[in-house]
This record gives structure tokens, sequence and C-alpha cells, in this order.
């Protein structure tokens, strides 16, 4: 599918919703993942004034996640625009994206779509750190789940049975060896804060408080892993969010159009730098990581980057084995008439 067939096909969606779209794929090519993010919002709010005020505009969002601050001034931004705000989730709408979805009046699936839970990661200064392999070999910040916190100390309560405050205590200071106490003050307000912007962005059109409650506490708490997938039909009936069923002819052309977004950012072919170099030893290559679209007008996310096979020697191995540098050129969004 070439640019015009590409808008054609958006013009197509539009027709049948009576609405404008605007596209937001952010991509998970392996070794090439990109994130909802607040750079987005000079590029999102070009796309916005040149649509103009509409009744409704749908989000076209394919996403793994992102920064939770940023996906909530998604919402707030799009909603300036528009009297009915839609998201249309041809496949991945994970984590941030979810959360971006509980602001939504109208909400499409496709029978492929996933939401997830919303519960967020903490990266802390403070937080618990790895050391990287070779050749790197350094310090890493690790992730602090939210909810493994919370789960630890109430695994401490409710199966091991501890019920003192002095043993409570002595989990608690066993847990704050191993994240810092300000790290912990960090998680708590993620916490917080993610039930916070979840009730807000439902609030916008669910008026049941009891409601927004179940919904907030399913996403958040009660499906127990971030991992977990939520289908369309759990969305549709346990989670209750407002679903339009898509008609034949609008699910045929937004399966087509995430496709063509597969395809130009290559989400099926996971990035490998002994692949990309080939035979050569040094070779400088683009990568178109994500995009935001609407008819007449695209910006891209591309990196562009040098790649070069080395020999590292590490502790203990005599002989030498085969690495990779890479070293970043250029990396911004981007206008782009041409893709």
């Amino acid at each position: 599918m070439n640019r015009e067939e590409r808008f054609k096909t958006i013009q197509q969606i539009e027709e049948i919703r009576q609405s404008r779209v605007i596209v937001y794929v952010t991509g998970d090519r392996r070794g090439l993942e990109t994130r909802i993010a607040s750079d987005i919002f000079p590029f999102l709010f070009s796309h916005l004034t040149r649509v103009g005020k509409q009744n409704k505009i749908d989000l076209f969002l394919y996403s793994t996640g992102g920064i939770n601050m940023a996906g909530y001034g998604l919402v707030q931004v799009v909603k300036e625009f528009c009297e009915k705000f839609g998201v249309i989730i041809p496949f991945k709408a994970l984590s941030c994206a979810t959360l971006v979805t509980l602001g939504a009046d109208e909400v499409l699936m496709t029978e492929m779509g996933q939401l997830s839970p919303i519960d967020p990661s903490v990266e802390h200064p403070l937080g618990p750190s790895a050391v990287a392999p070779a050749p790197q070999a350094v310090y890493k910040i690790v992730p602090i789940s939210v909810e493994d916190v919370a789960n630890y100390l109430e695994l401490a309560k409710s199966e091991v049975g501890l019920k003192s405050e002095e043993a409570l205590v002595r989990v608690f200071e066993r847990l704050a060896t191993d994240v810092r106490p300000l790290a912990l003050g960090s998680v708590h307000r993620a916490r917080e804060q993610i039930r916070f912007l979840a009730r807000t962005l439902l609030s916008f059109h669910t008026p049941d408080e009891n409601k927004i409650g179940d919904i907030v506490e399913i996403l958040s708490r009660a499906r127990f892993s971030h991992d977990y997938l939520i289908s369309r039909r759990e969305a549709k009936d346990i989670l209750k969010l407002n679903l339009i069923d898509m008609g034949s002819d609008l699910k045929k052309a937004v399966v087509a159009l995430f496709d063509c977004y597969r395809e130009i950012l290559s989400l099926d072919e996971p990035y490998m730098p002994e692949v990309f170099l080939g035979d050569a030893d040094v070779k400088v290559g683009e990568f178109t990581r994500a995009i935001i679209e609407s008819t007449g007008l695209t910006y891209i996310f591309r990196t562009r980057k040098e790649v070069r096979r080395v020999e590292v020697t590490q502790p203990g191995i005599p002989v030498p084995v085969v690495g990779y540098r890479e070293r970043v050129f250029d990396e911004r969004w981007m206008e782009d008439h041409q893709i």
C-alpha cells in the first residue's frame, strides 16, 4: 500500500465513522522499541490544528505503553478539539495505551485487539541495580513494579500469616534494604497517581462512580500481572467499556491500515546487528520507529546510526568474541512526505 492508498484508507475510515482520524503508532520492533512520550505533543498539535475543531476525532492507536502522564496529556489535548473522542485499536494498546483508551467516549477493537493492566513500574535513582551483560558490564537501574511491592507486603500478611506489628515492621525493613525508602515512596506515589489518572479519564464520559471504581480496581490490581492481556470480549463484558461494533467494511479498512504500518516500521522483523551488517564490518542505516499521521501530513520518529562489528575480549575467555558497537548520528521526529 503506497502513500496515496494509505490516505484513501484513512479517508474510508473517516467516512464510515463520520470522524477525523489521527494515527499514532509506536513501534515494538525488538531492539528498536519506542513508547508513548511527551515529545509527541508538538506534532500531535500540528495535526489537530490542521484538522480543526470536530464533532468526533478517532485516534488509531498501536502501542505497548509509555509514560503515563504523556498518555493522560494526549487525551486532554485531543479532547480540546472534539466533542467525542474515539480510540480505534487494531491490535495492541497496552499499559499507557490502555490508559489513553480509558479517556475515549467510544472504543473500537478488532477481534485481535488487546488491552492490559495499567499498574506502572518506577525507575528511581535510588532503586535496585544490576550489572548488564558484557561487553558493556555497566550498572543499570532495575524498574520497580508498583504492584510487586504491594503484593510482597500482602504476601507477608495473607499467605505467611504475619499479623503482629513487630513482624510486619521486620518485613518492611527487609524490603527497605533492597529498595531504599525514597524509592518506596516513589512507588507509592506512582500507585496513587495511576489510579487518579484512570479515574479522571473515565469521569469524562462515565458518571457512575461505582463503575469507575470497578474498572480502576481491575486494571490496577485484580489481574495480578502487567503481562495479562485483556481481550475485546473482556473489555466489553467485564470492564464494560463503550465498545462499538465494527462492520465488515470498517474492520477490513482498519486491518489493512495496520498491516501497512507493520510494514513501514518492520514490526515483524527483530532488529539484529549481525543481520543488518551482513558481510560488511561497518554500515550506516536509518530506522523508522514510530509514526503520527493524518490525511496529507506525516511525522516519523527516525534513528540514523552506525553499526560496527568488533572483537571483544572477556575476562576468563582466551579467545575474543564478536560484538557490535552502535553510534547514533541522529534521532528525532521529522516530517516526511515520501514514506
